[in-house]
């Protein structure tokens, strides 16, 4: 079971809600924007005030992309690689972001400032490459507004 800080947050973030299974989603998106991640812990808990079975709550987790199972970097970093934004530079796009921040597709930065991830669709086709950090979506992104949107230091590269 959760340790008794993040019984606490479960507590009070379940508090309103009824104990019937169409709570669960709304439970469970609570959890991810207090605590960043939905835990093991957290599902145990939710299975158990739901009255589901964890594997319920888990194939609940993992089916929806928005849950994450571990913590991830403070800023998520979101890179469309569906076919449209490929078609105009999304994967040099994906390279450069690799390169900037260090960690490939999927991870967080070291000192935990960043999470990259490729995602597909953002819903923004005709400006693509886009990309979304945090709620924000961006089109047209290049290299440079790239590094410009995320603040990173400018490199002695040319930027497009």
């Amino acid at each position: 079971m959760p340790d008794a800080d993040e019984l606490a947050c479960l507590d009070e973030l379940i508090a309103d809600l009824s104990p019937q299974a169409d709570q669960l989603l709304p439970f469970l998106h609570r959890v991810q924007e207090r605590l960043g991640h939905v835990s093991p812990a957290a599902m145990r808990f939710a299975a158990h005030a739901f009255n589901l079975s964890r594997a319920d709550v888990y194939g609940v987790v993992t089916f929806y992309g928005d849950f994450r199972e571990t913590p991830v970097g403070d800023t998520v970093v979101q890179l469309c690689m569906a076919e449209a934004c490929q078609a105009v530079g999304a994967r040099a796009l994906a390279a450069h972001a690799e390169q900037r921040l260090g960690v490939p597709l999927g991870s967080s930065t070291a000192d935990g400032t960043h999470h990259l991830e490729a995602v597909y669709c953002l819903g923004n086709c005709a400006l693509g490459p886009s990309m979304r950090v945090k709620d924000a979506v961006h089109g047209r992104v290049t290299p440079g507004r790239f590094d410009t949107l995320l603040q990173l230091p400018a490199t002695n590269r040319s930027r497009s």
